[in-house]
């Protein structure tokens, strides 16, 4: 089930309107949207971290204190330590993923924004950064969140998708084309 269309199950969903309206009440929306693209891109990053967040072996307990231990380390703000270590309690980590998308949709929406998700090969530069998000910029005529993830899988290039539109420019999906194209020669 998802949520208003976003790609967010109805849980996670629930989640990110109430860390939304907390952030909201407590005027720290941006910090907090800070905080779990940090966060999100911690989880990309790390492959025991998201063992943690998904481990149906460890106590909730034992993944709170763990947890915890990372947010403090890597400096997040309270109300995402508190709202994360509750999330641990109700044994709930496993959807945090969607639950920072959901923040961060909701957030790009409020601000009028079109949400741009690219995955690249490696990650960018900001100065790569800066004309992907101009590039988008132009071609859209509308202001642009540009919401950036890492895929050593592509080799290179990048996948750009807007709403419905994709543009997908990643080495791998020409050497798939190119290999289909070779099976039909010969």
């Amino acid at each position: 089930m998802a949520a208003e269309g976003t790609g967010v199950s109805g849980l996670a969903a629930r989640y990110a309107t109430a860390l939304f309206d907390l952030a909201d009440e407590g005027k720290v929306l941006d910090p907090t949207a800070q905080d779990l693209a940090t966060l999100r891109q911690m989880l990309a990053e790390s492959a025991d971290l998201r063992r943690l967040v998904s481990s149906p072996l460890l106590t909730r307990e034992e993944q709170g204190r763990a947890i915890g231990a990372v947010l403090q380390a890597a400096g997040m703000g309270d109300l995402v330590r508190k709202f994360v270590g509750l999330v641990a309690q109700n044994r709930r980590l496993f959807s945090l993923p969607g639950m920072i998308d959901g923040y961060l949709r909701k957030l790009a929406l409020r601000r009028g924004q079109e949400t741009a998700f690219v995955v690249a090969a490696r990650p960018l530069s900001p100065d790569q950064l800066a004309a992907v998000t101009g590039a988008l910029r132009q071609s859209m005529g509308a202001k642009v969140a540009v919401d950036v993830s890492v895929d050593p899988a592509l080799i290179g290039g990048m996948i750009v998708k807007v709403g419905s539109r994709m543009i997908d420019s990643s080495v791998r999906t020409k050497l798939t084309k190119l290999k289909l194209a070779m099976k039909g020669v010969g």
